[in-house]
């Protein structure tokens, strides 16, 4: 791959990562103050599906591709993934969590090489050990084993899938179709628990949040599809750790919390990893 090319797929992911934190930071809030995290998460697809459907181009046609299996596996992954890490979010800081969270990569790493056949390298193994590496410096205080962050643990496992099912339909359907398929899943699987639980006071701070959270989740995912139509899985699995930077900004702008000389070492390991792998996909 060129290296213009490449450089587009790392300013995609970082974009698409760094929309996603947003997100999930206004569900903090929320999970934080009280809504429970359930409502945050269909409020996200709920309100992203009516924001979008009437730019999505969606096709009469296209209705029956909705109950795909794999469109619907691949809906249910990360609507799983967004319900668990907005739980983990409720008690846990929130770089502890996507330090947990960032399980995902190296799940998707794995299944992209044992079921896509995807070519890996032992420089590309080591550069995504390198980052994981990283993610654990930055977390250090965040692996002790508590509900929340046994949360997080499944939602990476859910999204770390969910990026692999992302690579398997993202030659077949528009990458705007394939949004509009999770959020319109999403919706539906998660209403009966969404709107079983005590409902918030209405505001215009809760409506503010809900509506920063299904934007953040919604641009992030969309061009996370165009990042995997462009680019392997497990190319662009390194590239996602660049997350955990934003987590770590907003962390500490939003809640105070910024990183010590030890984390900031981790993110720099992390930054070496992606550019490690650009690096090796350029030789390659």
């Amino acid at each position: 791959m060129p290296l213009p090319d490449l450089l587009r797929v790392v300013l995609l992911v970082f974009s698409a990562v760094s929309f996603v934190v947003l997100g999930d930071t206004a569900g903090k809030l929320m999970t934080s103050a009280g809504v429970a995290p359930f409502f945050v998460a269909w409020s996200r697809f709920a309100l992203a599906a009516v924001m979008l459907l009437p730019f999505s181009g969606l096709t009469r046609a296209e209705l029956p591709a909705l109950l795909s299996w794999r469109v619907l596996l691949r809906a249910g992954f990360i609507a799983a993934g967004i319900s668990c890490i907005l739980t983990a979010l409720r008690t846990e800081p929130l770089a502890n969590v996507f330090g947990a969270f960032f399980i995902g990569p190296v799940v998707s790493y794995v299944l992209a090489v044992v079921f896509l056949g995807e070519r890996v390298t032992a420089r590309r193994s080591l550069l995504l050990g390198l980052g994981l590496l990283g993610v654990m410096l930055v977390v250090k205080p965040g692996f002790g084993f508590t509900a929340g962050m046994g949360f997080a643990l499944t939602a990476g496992c859910f999204y770390g899938s969910y990026l692999v099912m992302t690579r398997t339909v993202a030659a077949d359907h528009r990458p705007r179709f394939l949004l509009m398929s999770q959020l319109l899943i999403g919706t539906v699987l998660l209403a009966p628990l969404g709107l079983s639980v005590d409902l918030p006071a209405p505001s215009l701070s809760l409506a503010l949040l809900v509506a920063i959270s299904a934007a953040g989740s919604g641009v992030g995912n969309y061009l996370l599809v165009i990042a995997h139509r462009k680019a392997e899985a497990s190319l662009i699995a390194p590239l996602v750790y660049s997350q955990l930077i934003s987590a770590t900004l907003l962390g500490g702008l939003v809640f105070g919390d910024w990183p010590d000389l030890w984390s900031l070492a981790g993110l720099l390991l992390i930054a070496t990893s992606g550019l490690g792998s650009l690096l090796a996909n350029r030789t390659r």
